[in-house]
């Protein structure tokens, strides 16, 4: 019932409704013509056979006959009415059963169905709508970034171009209004002025048509847009764009950072100020297998162990937590303190030989990035792809991933890791088992498309596990809150508060601020000073600013109890 203002405002401004009603109030007024002569004749008819009835009888007789029903309780006896009764029997077939039906679908039906449609999908935002995000495109990015939205208590309206797409989106709960992307009217329909951010994830084309055209309407609005191709980043910034970045690359080389032919040492995936939150791991250290009072890494180079990722599972340190060959350590420190992280446990060389290749499963685009990263730092990689026109150099094969005699040429005996990154989930969780098959002390880095996807491929063999939906909400979601959250792997967050009155004067042990919430303190800022990695003793005072970092679930709980 909430719908049906709007839909009776769209059948009696619509021109096109208006002209269907029309030609459907002709035909019914046709057919009402037709049912009266019929039953005029009908009377003349009977007189002619020397019967009278009432004029009620003869319209019902009349519509009796033209439906089909035929009671036969009325009868004509002569070949004239006969003949008569076959004529309006065939007419009522032709008006009644064929051509009302389809005259009510085409011109009621149909537009009523039509303005249930639009009532559900707007073409426009209140007017009162503001600091909104807007959507331009429905992918895995999308997804990842609607539920984050949702989170941070921002509005957001996704563009759909095709009404029957709309209606899909809209019965998936989410909020979608229909436009053009090309189309300025849509973009001021979308309160375009009062938007916190626009996001333009189609191809570079596309992009490029909707950064020009927003500007056309605001010169302010912050508008994020992905570049397939590198020669685009100039062509999409000229167009308008705020922020530029290929999130495929990203992906690629983030997975190519993460493998063991590259470094053991921390690599950053997060600046938080001066704070660098950085990743290391401990396969092939000499952290493996002992616990952390044991590895004495705060003694020795300064960082705090703030989190540790198990295939793809995060847990909050504690002093007796053993670091496995997959653990993955997340380090909190300065620049000076992750250096020194790597002159002490960086085994950079040890391991790695001149015959031992990075794999990399699938020369796409998050594949040549992978092999880049890896060709700028002189580590020996293969690529393997089925597919010829993708073939660049000597360092690819050509062949099915699947196929063993394919991976044996390509080094799979010999390689310290393999990168997967197949834009198929369900050959990449494919790929993970049967490589584990192989090798069981292989290191698996793996691409997930699907965010959901991650847990299967973490339990199929995969060491790492990274998503380019999740990168991409990631980086969206830590512009739209600047110097406020910092959102740098799925599920972990780093975050800035005030100290809240209870605090003041309290030590950080003293505070029990992780034992009640789950949330480390890993910098405080006192007098524009950063002190990195506090020591518990420092006591808590009322202008200082903390710097905490926690899953999804820790950070609701710490606002729950602090704010």
């Amino acid at each position: 019932m909430k719908f049906l203002p709007a839909q009776i405002l769209y059948f009696t401004r619509s021109r096109t409704t208006k002209r269907n009603f029309k030609l459907l109030f002709k035909f019914l007024f046709a057919l009402t013509v037709l049912v009266v002569i019929y039953s005029v004749l009908f009377h003349f008819i009977m007189l002619f056979e020397e019967k009278e009835f009432s004029w009620i009888t003869g319209f019902y007789w009349t519509l009796t006959v033209m439906s089909t029903l035929g009671f036969g309780d009325i009868t004509f006896a002569s070949d004239l009415g006969k003949a008569f009764t076959m004529l309006v029997l065939m007419s009522g077939i032709i008006f009644l059963l064929v051509m009302l039906p389809f005259t009510f679908i085409q011109f009621f039906y149909a537009p009523w169905l039509e303005a249930q449609a639009r009532a559900k999908t707007p073409r426009e935002l209140p007017k009162s709508m503001t600091g909104h995000v807007i959507l331009t495109r429905f992918d895995p990015i999308t997804i990842n970034l609607v539920e984050k939205l949702k989170k941070y208590n921002y509005d957001y309206a996704i563009i759909a171009t095709d009404l029957q797409r709309a209606l899909e989106l809209y019965d998936l709960n989410y909020k979608v209004v229909v436009g053009d992307l090309g189309d300025p009217e849509t973009y001021r329909r979308l309160r375009i002025q009062n938007a916190a951010m626009l996001i333009a994830n189609n191809d570079d084309m596309v992009n490029t048509n909707i950064a020009f055209t927003v500007r056309e309407i605001s010169k302010n609005i912050p508008v994020v847009t992905n570049a397939d191709a590198k020669d685009s980043i100039d062509i999409l910034q000229l167009a308008g764009s705020t922020y530029v970045f290929q999130f495929m690359k990203m992906l690629g080389e983030s997975l190519a950072r993460r493998t063991l032919g590259m470094s053991m040492g921390a690599n950053v995936i997060g600046k938080f100020d001066q704070l660098l939150i950085a990743e290391a791991p401990a396969m092939r250290t000499p952290l493996e297998g002992k616990t952390l009072i044991q590895s004495k890494l705060r003694e020795k180079t300064g960082v705090t162990v703030v989190g540790l990722w198990e295939r793809g599972r995060f847990t909050m340190p504690q002093p007796q937590t053993r670091i496995a060959s997959t653990t993955v350590l997340v380090l909190a420190g300065s620049a000076e303190q992750l250096k020194k992280y790597d002159e002490v446990f960086s085994l950079y060389g040890v391991y790695h030989t001149a015959d031992a290749p990075v794999l990399i499963l699938g020369g796409g685009r998050v594949g040549r990035a992978a092999a880049q990263v890896l060709e700028d730092r002189q580590i020996i990689y293969k690529v393997v792809e089925k597919k010829a026109r993708f073939i660049q150099n000597n360092n690819y094969i050509e062949g099915n991933a699947a196929d063993l005699d394919t991976l044996k040429r390509a080094g799979i005996q010999e390689a310290t890791s393999v990168i997967i990154t197949t834009h198929d989930d369900s050959m990449n969780i494919y790929l993970t088992i049967y490589c584990r098959q192989l090798r069981s002390d292989i290191q698996i880095v793996s691409r997930a498309n699907l965010d959901r996807n991650m847990s299967k491929l973490h339990s199929a063999g995969a060491d790492l596990v990274m998503s380019h939906a999740s990168m991409g909400a990631n980086t969206i979601i830590n512009l739209l809150k600047p110097n406020k959250i910092l959102m740098f792997a799925e599920g972990l967050y780093i975050f800035r508060t005030s100290v809240h009155a209870t605090l003041v004067g309290k030590s950080l042990t003293e505070s029990q601020i992780r034992k009640q919430t789950g949330c480390s303190v890993i910098a405080i800022g006192r007098e524009n000073k950063l002190n990195i990695n506090p020591e518990p003793s420092i006591l808590l005072e009322e202008q200082d600013e903390m710097i905490l970092i926690g899953t999804t679930d820790a950070e609701k709980c710490f606002m729950d109890i602090y704010q």
